[in-house]
């Protein structure tokens, strides 16, 4: 899953985006206000880690843009503003929760695992779609055969394209959710054609039928059982 950093002491980012990396999500840090907004009005983000001190501007008036824009991004807010006023205001406005510095990186990683399983996975640990089992606790994925032997790239793919089940799924989608921003980097999209190809091959494998099929000329698509027969 890919989560935007909005706060402003560097040394808190990097100590956020380091702990996050390593529980399999992409993480884009911005500074200040109006980096924010320029990145939520480009990129998708399946959840926003808002302060609302920021140089230029305050945090509550992005998670107004958020909402005003329908932005179907979870938000949860850290702020060392512990007041009850701007807590039942930040929620009030639209933000999944609140969090007060100072607080152990643990706990912000549930509480992000938390938001993201309630708006794309109906709230549930554990997914069950045909012949495989997606354990979000975990991050593990079983077949028929057992477990899939995933690596961080496989899984943050099987991962979105479930939670994106039955859409149509764009290459330039995948690659801001594997890369971020350093998508614009790349020279082509030949490294996702690799994941997917290697991805495939291990559902094969654990017994799994092909669920994430081509749209030619569009993208991808992960198949339920239902969408599979009525095509």
């Amino acid at each position: 899953m890919k989560l935007l950093i909005v706060e402003d002491q560097k040394e808190l980012s990097n100590s956020i985006i380091s702990y996050l990396s390593t529980e399999n999500y992409t993480c884009e840090p911005v500074y200040d206000y109006y980096s924010a907004l320029e990145k939520i009005h480009v990129y998708e983000y399946s959840c926003v880690i808002l302060d609302l001190t920021l140089p230029y501007g305050n945090g509550l008036d992005i998670l107004k843009q958020l909402k005003k824009n329908d932005n179907p991004a979870g938000i949860v807010i850290i702020s060392a503003k512990n007041s009850i006023e701007d807590k039942v205001l930040g929620l009030n406005i639209g933000a999944d929760d609140f969090l007060s510095k100072p607080f152990h990186l643990s706990e912000l990683e549930a509480r992000i695992a938390s938001v993201i399983r309630r708006r794309s996975f109906e709230g549930k640990n554990r997914i069950d779609l045909d012949n495989v089992i997606l354990d979000l606790r975990e991050k593990t994925l079983n077949g028929p055969a057992g477990r899939v032997d995933l690596t961080r790239m496989e899984y943050m793919l099987i991962e979105y394209f479930i939670s994106n089940k039955d859409k149509v799924v764009t290459k330039e989608a995948l690659g801001e959710h594997l890369c971020g921003d350093n998508m614009d980097l790349a020279d082509n999209y030949d490294f996702i054609y690799t994941h997917l190809k290697n991805l495939r091959r291990k559902l094969k494998n654990a017994g799994c039928s092909d669920e994430i099929k081509t749209v030619y000329g569009m993208g991808y698509k992960f198949c339920t059982a239902a969408r599979k027969g009525a095509q």
